[in-house]
């Protein structure tokens, strides 16, 4: 009785806001108001036969390049821009790959989204593959042709060793997301260079992408419930601070399909998760999550639908004894399955990686003195220093 009562209000809820948008939308050309239009492409995942893409069409809003200096303003200022989007409804896209044109139209909320079969099967010398994509028409008074932007997709490489799927929030990044105040001071008043990891993360996943083969080709998937207004911030923190460049698979944000009660957190993962284990059945792999929300269980639904699949898992301590007790009751129905570790820090996680097999020894010093450092720099939390530039590497992956 209660979902049929959800279900009808979502409906009504869901009309009234495409209707909405749509009058926002012609009230705005009528008068010029629209900005310059942008494509935003999600950094998305595929194999040798078939590549998935999903972006999005927007009014560019201005926000700016993240900068250590920057002001609480300036960064509440791009957060707001980030939730007041102006999405572009019936923009036709085209995608141009292998010398083949692929044409997509935007949804009522400026989201495209193709599978798309390449002309010839991928020559994998690299992790990532580039699409050109470009916008060829919109019903907006400030259109103007030659909108084009790249766009990568990941397709792993048949020697990786496994895949490692992390969640962001209170995974990599301190986010709070036990406690409504805080996590809306980290989110709104941070930019990426000021929202730094953890002590240790970048170092602990560069050697989890370098394995054990010397490679640097194990391929990491980010699946958070961060909305996708978040990207750019997201897409920028990973590369600033030289974490391995992965998808993001996040979740919309909005009133439609049920989010005006709250989309589900844990069907949204577990969704995202269950898909790329059925993209890659021949991968086996890591997961990293934290104990302050739903990580465990889901981890724990992945590994019964998924036997044999899941190597270990990682679950960072967020200090909230309940929270831990989960885990722990959870870990202990896994005995004899999967090792599902409750850890404290990062070098914890790393030397229990190097003695499985799944890292060098070496690498656990490196990621012991990068905590090391990292904790230096920001003493009495567990924040990472300062980013240096990006390597030539880092750039080619994405």
């Amino acid at each position: 009785m209660a979902n049929d009562w959800k279900n009808k209000a979502s409906q009504i809820i869901e009309k009234v806001d495409d209707s909405f948008d749509l009058f926002m939308q012609r009230f705005r050309n009528r008068f010029g108001l629209y900005k310059p239009l942008q494509i935003v492409p999600f950094r998305s995942y595929g194999t040798v036969n078939r590549l998935y893409l999903k972006g999005r069409v927007l009014a560019n809003k201005g926000i700016t390049s993240a900068a250590d200096n920057d002001t609480l303003l300036k960064n509440l200022v791009n957060m707001y821009r980030r939730f007041e989007s102006d999405e572009v409804r019936d923009a036709q896209v085209r995608i141009n790959f292998q010398g083949q044109e692929h044409a997509v139209i935007t949804d009522r909320e400026g989201y495209f989204v193709i599978n798309l079969e390449p002309k010839t099967p991928l020559q994998l010398e690299d992790i990532w593959h580039e699409m050109e994509v470009e916008l060829v028409h919109a019903d907006i008074s400030s259109f103007e042709p030659g909108i084009k932007t790249e766009a990568h997709v990941l397709v792993p490489p048949p020697d990786a060793e496994y895949g490692i799927i992390s969640d962001i929030d209170d995974t990599i990044v301190l986010t709070s997301a036990t406690d409504l105040l805080k996590m809306s001071q980290h989110t709104f008043l941070n930019n990426a260079r000021t929202r730094l990891p953890f002590a240790g993360v970048s170092a602990f996943y560069r050697s989890l992408q370098l394995g054990r083969n010397g490679k640097r080709n194990n391929p990491f998937f980010y699946v958070s419930s961060s909305p996708w207004n978040m990207y750019d911030l997201l897409h920028d923190f990973l590369d600033v601070n030289d974490i391995p460049a992965g998808p993001l698979l996040l979740r919309d944000f909005g009133l439609m399909q049920n989010k005006f009660f709250g989309a589900d957190h844990m069907s949204h993962k577990f969704k995202e998760i269950q898909n790329i284990l059925l993209t890659y059945p021949h991968l086996n792999f890591v997961l990293i999550g934290d104990s302050g929300q739903q990580d465990a269980p889901i981890y724990q639904e992945v590994i019964k639908k998924f036997p044999g699949r899941i190597i270990c898992v990682y679950i960072r301590d967020v200090n909230i004894e309940e929270r831990a007790q989960m885990v722990t009751t959870i870990s202990e129905k896994l005995k004899g399955t999967v090792e599902m570790l409750l850890v404290k820090d990062t070098a914890t996680a790393a030397k229990h990686a190097a003695d499985s097999g799944l890292i060098f020894h070496e690498e656990v010093q490196k990621v012991e003195e990068q905590k090391e450092i990292d904790k230096s720099d920001a003493p009495g939390t567990a924040t990472q220093q300062a980013p240096a530039p990006l390597s030539k590497d880092t750039k080619k992956r994405a």
